[in-house]
C-alpha cells in the first residue's frame, strides 16, 4: 500500500478510504467487524463515518458499531485514521444540529463516547452553516484541538468560496484550518472541477470524493441488469437516462479487461488533487474487489476516451465558461 499525505498535513492515509455508511442499515454488525478487520489487513488505514449514519436520529448507530469494534480490538485504534462528521440533526432541540460552538462541542463529545475513543483524527463539518460566523466555528475547533480531542479539521460539501473563506480566517487566527474536503465527485458528477478542486489545490486540502461510483451507476449497472440483478427504482431511472453513455463506458471497460467500478476508482486516483475516494462496501467481496483499482494505470488515450463519454465542465472556472 502506498500511502498519501492528507492535503498539506503530515498525516499519511491509504489511497482508498473505508466508508462506513452501510454499517447498520445495510451490513450487519458482525459483517461490519469483518470488513474493518480485512480493510486493516489490506493496508486501508483511513476509516470515515458520521454521527448521523445509521439514520436513527440521535443514536449514531454506525459510530456505535465502530466503537464496539475498537473496544473489542484496543490495539487497532492506533493503526487507523478515524474520521467522523458533525452538522446533521441529532435531536429535536434548536441547537442539536449545524455548526454553532454549542453544537460542535456537544457533537464531538457524543461522537467520542459512541466511538469509545479519546480523539477524532479528522473532524469534518458535514455541510456549510451559513448562519454561524467562522470566528465561532474556529474558536470551537481550536478548543477541541487544544484538548487533544480533535487532531485535524476537514470539510464536506463546501463550495470553493467556503474553503477560501474558512482557511483565510483560520490563517488570521494562526490556526491550521481545513486539511481536507469531502465532495461528491465521480465520472458523472464533475462540477467540483470548476472551483472546489482549484480551491483545494490552492489551500492545500486533500480531496476525498464521496459516491465515486455514482450510487452504483458506474459499477457495471448495465451488466448487472443483464444478469438479472434488480436495481433500485432510482438506479433504474439513472440507467435509462444515461444508457448510451453506459453502453460506451462498459464497452470501454471490457476492452480494457477491467471492471467498471475499478476503472471509475482508477480515474479518480489518477487526479493528483485526489487523496482517497471513499468506498462503501456492503460485503467483504466488494471491499477486496475495490483494491484492484490501486493497480490500474489509465493511459492518456483511455483518459481522453473517458472524458469523451463523461465530459466534465470544461476545466476550472472561469475558462470553462468564459475565456
Amino acid at each position: 500500500m502506498k500511502y498519501r499525505h492528507l492535503g498539506r498535513s503530515g498525516l499519511q492515509v491509504s489511497p482508498l478510504c473505508l466508508g462506513t455508511m452501510n454499517f447498520g442499515p445495510e451490513t450487519s454488525e458482525e459483517d461490519s467487524y469483518r470488513i474493518m478487520d480485512r480493510a486493516l489487513e489490506l493496508g486501508v488505514n483511513f476509516f470515515d463515518t458520521a454521527n448521523v449514519y445509521g439514520w436513527k436520529q440521535g443514536e449514531g448507530v454506525t459510530e456505535q458499531i465502530i466503537g464496539r469494534w475498537l473496544e473489542n480490538n484496543p490495539g487497532k485504534r492506533d493503526q487507523i485514521v478515524l474520521a467522523t462528521k458533525a452538522y446533521g440533526k441529532m435531536g429535536e432541540g434548536p441547537n442539536d444540529q449545524k455548526l454553532s460552538a454549542y453544537h460542535i462541542r456537544r457533537a464531538c463529545e457524543d461522537s467520542l463516547r459512541r466511538l469509545k475513543t479519546d480523539r477524532i483524527d479528522l473532524y469534518q463539518m458535514h455541510h456549510i452553516d451559513r448562519a454561524t460566523p467562522w470566528e465561532e466555528v474556529w474558536q470551537a475547533m481550536e478548543q477541541l484541538v487544544r484538548e487533544g480531542k480533535v487532531l485535524y479539521v476537514g470539510s464536506s460539501n463546501f463550495a470553493g468560496w467556503n474553503i477560501a473563506q474558512a482557511n483565510g480566517l483560520a490563517a488570521q487566527r494562526h490556526f491550521m484550518g481545513l486539511v481536507s474536503e469531502q465532495s461528491l465527485y465521480n465520472l458523472n458528477a464533475r462540477v467540483v472541477e470548476l472551483e472546489v478542486i482549484p480551491a483545494c489545490q490552492a489551500f492545500g486540502l486533500g480531496l476525498i470524493p464521496w459516491s465515486p461510483l455514482g450510487g452504483g451507476l458506474l459499477g457495471g449497472a448495465l451488466q448487472k441488469a443483464s444478469e438479472g440483478r434488480r436495481a433500485s427504482e432510482r438506479l433504474q431511472a439513472q440507467i435509462e437516462k444515461y444508457r448510451p453513455q453506459l453502453e460506451r463506458y462498459e464497452g470501454l471497460c471490457r476492452d480494457l479487461g477491467e471492471q467498471p467500478a475499478d476503472v471509475a476508482l482508477a480515474w479518480l486516483l489518477s487526479n493528483p488533487a485526489v487523496t482517497a475516494p471513499i468506498i462503501g462496501p456492503r460485503t467483504l467481496e466488494q471491499l477486496e474487489g475495490n483494491l484492484r483499482s490501486l493497480t490500474i494505470t489509465l493511459s492518456e488515450e483511455t483518459l481522453r476516451a473517458l472524458d469523451d463519454i463523461w465530459p466534465g465542465p470544461g476545466g476550472q472556472a472561469p475558462e470553462a465558461y468564459a475565456w
